[in-house]
């Protein structure tokens, strides 16, 4: 009697330990890069920072393909990889800044992003941009992983 009476625990215990199929490992990966970058946005080198919405392309260490730092706010960076993240593994897979300058778009499967936040919304993509860490102290913005 006590051995069916454990039962339903035992049930719930199975459950818990089977793994789901829809977790993170399903997506793809972006393969992690080490970034450690030090600019100053209001300097002429980098003109394009020097107002909200201006944006500009880092080059970073391998795998990396790049970064889009974006100004959202005159105290507020943000910083993409532009691997893209639906299919990083290919090619040709690499996000630039459209004309507009508020959104971006990987030529290769053809999903755009809005870069106030990385988010897609248009495209086969619903991952966002992978972020990397700002931190602006006023004069000098640090990005790093």
């Amino acid at each position: 009697m006590k051995i069916v009476s454990l039962l339903p625990l035992f049930l719930l215990a199975g459950f818990l330990l089977v793994p789901s199929s829809c977790n993170k490992d399903d997506q793809p990966q972006i393969p992690a890069a080490y970034v450690n970058i030090y600019i100053k946005p209001n300097s002429t080198e980098y003109l394009e920072l020097n107002s909200v919405g201006g944006w500009v392309y880092l080059t970073a260490s391998s795998p990396s393909r790049g970064i889009i730092v974006f100004r959202r706010a005159p105290d507020e960076f943000m910083a993409y990889e532009r691997t893209c993240p639906y299919d990083p593994d290919k090619a040709c897979a690499r996000v630039e800044v459209e004309v507009s300058g508020t959104t971006a778009i990987d030529s290769c499967c053809m999903s755009r992003y809005i870069l106030h936040d990385g988010t897609p919304f248009d495209g086969p993509s619903n991952i966002a941009l992978k972020q990397y860490y700002t931190h602006w102290d006023g004069l000098t913005l640090h990005i790093y992983s």
